[in-house]
């Protein structure tokens, strides 16, 4: 995208049609994504094995760190760039850039290597016993062993792609790996393939996450000259403020993905108390709750660098008019996914595994799960716009909420009240409360940054 293009999307596109525009790639990135992710829990659960089915949902956390990762140098690295655009700083753009690049693969290829050589003890912390240990480890060792560096990769290459505006490059690069990893997926796990079961999985993931770092690639050699990402050793910059603004958003947007890890290993360790089948049920429930969740965090991410720049150039009411309108959109279609849940709970997870016991635990775990859905859209935007804004600190402040203050004691407290069945009800006890939190802090950001233009772009 040409330099003139971006400032058009940015400062003169109508509202809805620059929000369209930025996360609508994003939002089906985000869907492609769960299902891909879904693809390995459907495929494991046609050979009908719960402890197989296990394995998948165990490993889950491990995965979820790379968030950490991402979040750290992806979205601190993303809004920063967003910012500097809006200042017309275009140097700090290309230097940022080429920071958040190679320290994502240097943590890339670190996480790797630290979680092969602790393999045993990060097996039993994740809730792996006797029955799961072997098919958790074989999904490990190409998702994580293998497959971290680029699983972070091409996620964080994705962010520095859509930081200035080209949000369906970003997407197509995503898309790119996760339709190849659900083709490649029945052919690695199952009977009439190379029969790998869960291991096969992750095998089909790692390969299909180097096939998207290598669209990025590819996509940065041929828009050299007309991009700002940067990826020269050469712009690589240990400048103190590239640093600190990074940082400053990206530590706290970690911490918030460390935390889910370990609000996920905590609610894994009391399922799997349950028995194997009480931990695939889980799995699959949560990961179809994770379909809107999923598009509520990527509409939200999508208009972080909109939100960023009209920041930054100083059109206040268009910054807010993009988020108004995002919260107009959302919260309606996530009404109605609520009540479809509810409603179809039962059905949702018999596509899954065809197992009665797995369908009645699931049934109920989603039917929890789901609830929290509209206040989790308005949690999830305004950390966005937070991240948006680089005011880490308020990000730093939900994370710290969520996890540690409301769902990580919730999960203690109903598993004690409610054994087994009061653990999905956590997160909706968490998102309840930080909604309501949401609407307070967007209001005072509201009011602290008056309008400095008087007429919004419509």
């Amino acid at each position: 995208m040409e330099e003139n293009e971006k400032i058009v999307l940015f400062e003169k596109t109508p509202i809805p049609s620059a929000v369209a525009k930025l996360s609508i790639p994003m939002v089906f990135s985000s869907l492609v994504m769960v299902l891909y992710n879904m693809a390995d829990t459907y495929f494991v659960g046609m050979l009908n094995n719960p402890v197989e089915n296990a394995a998948v949902a165990l490993a889950a956390p491990v995965l979820l760190a790379f968030n950490a990762v991402n979040n750290l140098f992806g979205v601190g690295t993303s809004s920063m760039m967003s910012r500097a655009l809006g200042r017309k700083d275009y140097d700090t753009v290309s230097e940022s850039s080429a920071f958040g690049f190679y320290c994502s693969l240097i943590s890339g290829i670190l996480f790797g290597i630290l979680c092969t050589i602790l393999n045993s003890p990060l097996l039993t912390l994740i809730g792996a016993d006797a029955t799961t240990r072997t098919a958790t480890q074989g999904y490990l060792f190409w998702t994580v062993s293998l497959g971290a560096a680029p699983a972070i990769l091409n996620v964080v290459l994705a962010y520095l792609v859509r930081s200035e505006g080209a949000a369906l490059h970003a997407s197509i690069g995503t898309m790119s790996g996760c339709l190849l990893n659900i083709i490649l997926d029945p052919f690695f796990i199952l009977p009439w393939g190379l029969n790998m079961g869960a291991e096969g999985a992750g095998c089909a993931t790692f390969i299909s996450n180097c096939v998207a770092c290598l669209y990025f690639f590819v996509l940065l050699y041929v828009k050299r000259g007309k991009t700002f990402v940067c990826v020269n050793p050469r712009r690589l910059r240990l400048k103190k403020p590239i640093i600190m603004e990074i940082c400053g958003v990206g530590i706290p947007a970690s911490i918030q993905n460390l935390l889910n890890v370990t609000g996920m290993t905590i609610l894994n360790n009391f399922t799997s108390a349950y028995g194997a089948d009480a931990v695939a049920a889980m799995g699959i429930s949560y990961k179809i709750y994770m379909v809107p969740m999923q598009i509520t965090l990527g509409f939200s991410q999508g208009i972080m660098p909109l939100v960023s720049y009209n920041f930054a150039s100083g059109n206040r009411r268009r910054m807010k008019g993009s988020i108004l309108f995002a919260l107009k959109i959302m919260l309606p279609i996530l009404a109605a996914v609520t009540v479809i849940y509810y409603i179809g709970a039962g059905g949702l997870i018999h596509a899954f595994m065809r197992n009665s016991e797995i369908i009645a635990y699931g049934t109920a775990f989603l039917r929890g799960f789901c609830l929290g859905l509209i206040f989790l859209c308005v949690d999830f935007l305004a950390v966005g716009v937070f991240q948006a804004l680089g005011f880490g600190k308020y990000a730093l402040l939900f994370a710290i909420m969520r996890k540690i203050v409301l769902e990580i004691p919730a999960l203690f407290l109903l598993n004690h009240f409610f054994p087994l069945y009061g653990l999905a009800y956590a997160q909706f006890t968490a998102e309840l409360v930080l909604s309501i939190c949401a609407v307070f802090m967007l209001r005072h950001i509201f009011r602290k940054y008056p309008d400095t233009m008087r007429d919004a772009v419509r």
